[in-house]
């Protein structure tokens, strides 16, 4: 091990994890940690780009000496446990960043994002297996993502995962406490997890990359404090206080109720990154003008989901705006179209903000959503309908509002089985996981298929599914009727809306 322990060192020298100081202390964790007496390090002279394949070949190591299991998990924990020898404290994360604050904003995400990947908190050998691609349709240039940075686990680690008795430390995923924590078969590892501190409006909050990254520097904002989603006037401060702070990133946040919401509810946060989504490049159906916001340019964007855009000079107009939408949109009823605000007392309507600025200038997109459930869509009448199930039915979170699809690892091994079908060198009847995909199979195949076209055609296929699933999403449709009922609402937003 001593030239791999001399290459892991190397490699952290140069990414600037430790400094020369550091180097003693970091290979005597690395001794414990692999259970050795002593090391003769090497004199390194090549560069070190990359450390995944030198954690290979000491994870191979600790599996032949009986370290740790040869499972995926169990070399997880591990590996992240030998990043943290060389990994810098949480303070010396921050004061770096403050110091490179101090040069640009963007020069301190650099050393952020970096850090993150070399660590690997971002494990960006995996990440970079994700199938993604680009097609037009209809709206603009959609993106797609199969993702398959998740590796799959075993039966065996399944069941020791079941095993394993719930702490309730940390509270969820996004707590602070998730700093350093040494995870378990259900949790991952973060010793090499590090936040940053940021104020919005006087609250404390935390800056930390997604560990997944869907996007460029895909962030993510979290409270301090383990409390709810909610959508409000403290909401829209927050965003536009982030990107004042850095405004080479945009940050939005998911709705605040079940279905139309993000997968974690509980706990407030927001996501953004240094990263142009497809609904900026959207088309523009309408410019409206109100009377008590004359500072304000108020668009309706041709979108699948019902998008109101408003850019300004003035930060304290447009929140106060948004403000308005969102206290009109609660409350706002049209059964001619399935918008119901209650049922009861249980609140139905609910906006998607997307924070970014725009030639100097903040931009903040209001998403309207709407999360009612009737007996024909129990899953939600504006979620992805059952004909697009087999596609897609996870909630439609801001990723997916903003037109980028984060689809199911499934979906690579059934499009390659559909594909053979398509070309006739598989039959589709032999397969059941393809049963899902019966209705849309039988419309592919109408088309003329051959070796040069199947590709395309199926990732066309791919897209025009994506984008009927934010189009069921969709509250105001994009029909003569829904733009109508949508240009009504924003034009008498100033009274409340009678609709």
């Amino acid at each position: 091990m001593d030239y791999e322990i001399s290459q892991l060192i190397h490699f952290a020298l140069e990414h600037n994890m430790i400094q020369e100081e550091d180097i003693d202390y970091s290979v005597n964790l690395l001794l414990d940690l692999l259970q050795l007496d002593d090391i003769h390090l090497q004199k390194i002279n090549e560069p070190v780009k990359e450390c995944v394949s030198i954690l290979e070949k000491i994870l191979n190591y600790a599996v032949s000496k009986n370290i740790i299991e040869d499972q995926i998990t169990a070399k997880d924990l591990f590996d992240t446990r030998i990043m943290n020898c060389i990994m810098p404290r949480p303070s010396e994360v921050h004061k770096t960043f403050k110091e490179k604050y101090k040069i640009s904003p963007q020069n301190a995400t650099d050393y952020y994002y970096n850090l993150s990947i070399a660590s690997q908190y971002i494990r960006k050998n995996r990440t970079d297996k994700n199938i993604r691609f680009q097609q037009y349709y209809k709206y603009g240039l959609m993106e797609i993502t199969i993702n398959l940075s998740k590796p799959e686990k075993d039966p065996k680690e399944i069941a020791k995962a079941k095993s394993v008795k719930s702490s309730g430390y940390p509270k969820c995923l996004l707590c602070k406490e998730n700093v350093g924590f040494s995870g378990d078969w259900q949790r991952a590892a973060r010793q090499t997890h590090r936040i940053i501190p940021v104020t919005l409006q006087e609250n404390q909050y935390y800056l930390q990359y997604s560990p997944y990254v869907y996007y460029n520097e895909h962030c993510i904002v979290f409270n301090e404090k383990h409390t709810p989603m909610v959508i409000n006037h403290q909401t829209f401060t927050h965003l536009l206080s982030f990107i004042e702070q850095f405004p080479h990133y945009m940050l939005g946040s998911n709705a605040d109720l079940p279905i139309v919401g993000g997968s974690i509810l509980t706990h407030d946060h927001y996501q953004g990154g240094n990263y142009t989504f497809p609904i900026e490049g959207a088309e523009i159906i309408k410019e409206v003008s109100l009377n008590k916001f004359p500072h304000l340019k108020i668009e309706l964007v041709k979108w699948p989901l019902s998008t109101i855009r408003v850019t300004s000079l003035d930060k304290d107009e447009l929140i106060q705006f948004a403000d308005l939408v969102l206290e009109n949109w609660k409350k706002y009823s049209n059964e001619i179209l399935n918008i119901i605000p209650y049922t009861n007392e249980v609140p139905h309507n609910t906006v998607t903000p997307i924070a970014r600025m725009k030639n100097n200038e903040y931009q903040l997109d209001l998403v309207l959503r709407n999360n009612r459930t009737s007996e024909e869509y129990p899953d939600g009448i504006f979620h992805p309908h059952q004909n697009l199930h087999h596609i897609k039915k996870e909630n439609i979170g801001l990723i997916e509002v903003m037109g980028l699809a984060v689809l199911p690892a499934r979906l690579k091994q059934e499009l390659e089985l559909l594909r053979e079908c398509l070309l006739e060198n598989k039959i589709f009847a032999d397969y059941d996981i393809l049963k899902k995909h019966k209705a849309w199979y039988d419309e592919l195949r109408e088309n003329k298929i051959d070796q040069m076209n199947v590709d395309e055609l199926l990732k066309m296929a791919l897209t025009k599914r994506f984008v009927e699933v934010l189009e069921d999403a969709g509250v105001f449709k994009m029909n003569k009727e829904g733009i109508e009922a949508f240009i009504h609402f924003v034009e008498n937003i100033e009274g409340g809306d009678k609709e």
